[in-house]
């Protein structure tokens, strides 16, 4: 954004961020990624539903940092979605975790333990996309494959609010913590995070 272009304000039903465009995520369903619409759509808790809001933003700047400088918000506001491939014998798991942006998923320990594998680690790009019907860098808890494990750091619905993807680049979600540990499927995990560095 130059100089002369004017800067989009904050919008008063917002806890954080500078967005030109929000609306409720329920009406926004043509653009976010099918399963994200869908999961919308059939959430058993219509409240938490209806507390999600769309954002609309530059899916140039869907990468945490350089988003969290262009749009004002904390990164302890965003939350990351990352899939997980937890690996035993010759059986291979796939899962999602969410963790605050400012933190680091602990794959090696907590997550590998927790689903009883052998080895785990960060599917790769192709895996991800493939199972979530998501694009990279804008894969979101709401939407994912109903048998997939998905483990919340504690500290995320702890948050009063949290940014998390849309299933695109283009656009993230806005959403209390409390609500995330009503989607299906959840595991509220303490200590699923660390700091990173």
């Amino acid at each position: 954004m130059t100089d002369d272009q004017p800067r989009p304000h904050p919008d008063p039903h917002l806890p954080f961020g500078n967005f030109s465009q929000v609306r409720s995520a329920l009406e926004a369903a043509d653009t976010l990624a099918a399963p994200v619409a869908e999961a919308l759509r059939t959430w058993e808790s219509r409240e938490a539903a209806e507390s999600v809001r769309y954002v609309d933003t530059d899916p140039g700047k869907a990468d945490t940092a350089v988003f969290s400088e262009s749009y004002a918000v904390p990164l302890e506001a965003s939350a990351n979605c990352v899939v997980v491939a937890a690996r035993r014998g010759g059986e291979t798991t796939l899962a999602a975790c969410l963790a605050l942006a400012h933190t680091r998923v602990d794959v090696n320990r907590t997550v590998r333990k927790h689903l009883g594998a052998r080895k785990a680690s960060f599917a790769d790009m192709d895996t991800a996309v493939s199972r979530t019907g998501m694009e990279y860098g804008g894969i979101t808890p709401l939407g994912l494959p109903a048998d997939w494990p998905l483990l919340v750091d504690a500290a995320v619905v702890a948050a009063p609010y949290v940014l998390v993807g849309s299933g695109s680049r283009r656009g993230k979600l806005i959403l209390p913590g409390k609500a995330i540990a009503q989607l299906p499927y959840v595991e509220v995990l303490e200590g699923l995070a660390t700091a990173a560095g």
